[in-house]
């Protein structure tokens, strides 16, 4: 996959600024390929260099125009230069405006273009299609467009138009290939998190250049985990003048999608209740309309934090005998979590760890599929002595920073070694009562 290298240039259009992204023609044959989203395919595939420009991207009324940049076309047309003019008049893409703060946001840009046939059309004919992936680093936005070629005769000359030498399509007099953006499916939150037992919402929507009234839109989600795919939800919805119609093909339990969002708006979002960890994997929106049908990947992460427990609330030595100490780690997920023990004197600024001298027990999975787990440490008296915090520090990829449980080793107060001298005294004084009466007891019947 190549990487956006910078926003190469912005310019003022009359409704917005120009963006120019270097990019990756993708054909069959060559070395090992590997799609958008990070998907490995079967075969191979070739690559070879070329330039995405989006026309008149988003108004940017902020920036000056000292600041920026002319996209210029190259004075000489070149038959093998590979540059995609994209017009977006009809189509309006949400958020595009990350995509003109990726540079500045210091966010990598993947860019992928291929061949693409629409349902029903004849590969040879014209107008040509290709395919568009656009995805921003980080989980940020992602696009799939589909480009369609514009007719030659839309520009004027006396000449005929210079072919490109590896697509043998027309280009224009600057020596680009105008296309517009005829359909797009995005997703604003490709990469998301969130814990078990909460709702979600899997961003997914389309756009297109014609209207889409009285023709069928298609919905498909599925869930790849691990090899392992299926599909969770299937709608096909219709939108009138009047009313929305919709025939819900499959649904999974917990999984919704709202037809007359689909049609009216273009939001084929999905919708996931009281998430559970076999919840989690890849998610993939396919959206179908007329002739056109693309996706976009979504990739869900479960993440639990644990609970953090001492197995004592507090810590007396009663004497020079060591006490076990144990801290559990509730119901995480997913698997990897890191215990550290530290301890601090009264009288040290930094605590130590006692990391090495703990042990651990194995990962206990629970009906629900988070882990548990529990570490241990043995505490001598002459090493914590009173006022020694002794502290259990958790870290896990669904905690921000560490959670920690501590405790502090007490004194053993003078009050209850008195008592207990107190009770030791009493205890002896009855026996040698007990003791006394027996001996008179008997003393007693040897007189008698």
């Amino acid at each position: 996959m190549l990487t956006i290298l910078v926003l190469l240039s912005l310019a003022y259009g009359l409704d917005g600024a120009d963006v120019v992204l270097s990019c990756s023609l993708i054909e069959e044959g060559g070395g090992m390929g590997m799609g958008m989203g990070g998907m490995m395919g079967g075969s191979t595939f070739k690559r070879t260099p070329s330039t995405l420009v989006f026309r008149d991207l988003v108004g940017n009324d902020d920036l000056s125009p000292e600041l920026v940049t002319p996209y210029n076309p190259p004075e000489t047309p070149n038959a093998d230069d590979l540059i995609f003019e994209l017009m977006l008049s009809s189509v309006q893409i949400p958020n595009a405006d990350s995509l003109l703060h990726a540079d500045c946001n210091e966010q990598e840009v993947f860019c992928e273009i291929s061949s693409y046939v629409p349902h029903g059309a004849d590969p040879e004919s014209a107008p040509a299609h290709f395919i568009g992936s656009v995805q921003l680093g980080g989980g940020g936005l992602s696009l799939t467009l589909v480009l369609q070629t514009l007719s030659s005769n839309t520009v004027e000359s006396d000449t005929p138009p210079l072919l490109q030498s590896k697509l043998k399509l027309p280009l224009s007099q600057s020596g680009t290939l105008m296309t517009e953006v005829v359909f797009v499916v995005f997703s604003r939150v490709p990469s998301m998190m969130a814990p078990i037992g909460s709702d979600v919402v899997l961003d997914c929507g389309f756009r297109q250049k014609d209207s889409i009234h009285g023709q069928d839109v298609a919905l498909e989600w599925r869930l790849q985990y691990r090899g392992n795919g299926h599909k969770i939800l299937e709608m096909k919805a219709r939108a009138t003048e009047t009313e929305v119609g919709s025939d819900v093909l499959v649904k999974q339990e917990g999984t919704s999608a709202e037809a007359d969002l689909l049609v009216r708006d273009g939001n084929a979002s999905l919708t996931l209740r009281r998430l559970k960890v076999t919840d989690e994997g890849t998610y993939i929106c396919t959206v179908g309309s007329g002739e056109f049908q693309t996706q976009q990947v979504v990739q869900l992460h479960i993440k639990q934090p644990p609970r953090v427990t001492l197995s004592e609330d507090k810590l007396i030595f009663q004497d020079e005998t060591p006490q076990k100490l144990s801290c559990h780690c509730h119901r995480y997920y997913p698997l990897d979590v890191q215990v550290e023990w530290l301890s601090q004197l009264a009288s040290a600024e930094e605590p130590v760890s006692f990391s090495k001298e703990s042990s651990l027990s194995s990962h206990r999975q629970h009906s629900d599929g988070t882990y548990s787990l529990s570490s241990y440490l043995i505490l001598r008296p002459d090493e914590h002595p009173p006022g020694t915090v002794v502290t259990c520090r958790v870290s896990h990829t669904a905690l921000e920073t560490h959670r920690d449980a501590s405790l502090t080793v007490d004194r053993l107060e003078p009050k209850t070694a008195f008592w207990t001298i107190v009770l030791m005294l009493a205890i002896s004084l009855v026996f040698l009562y007990q003791a006394f009466k027996s001996v008179a007891e008997v003393q007693s019947s040897e007189g008698m």
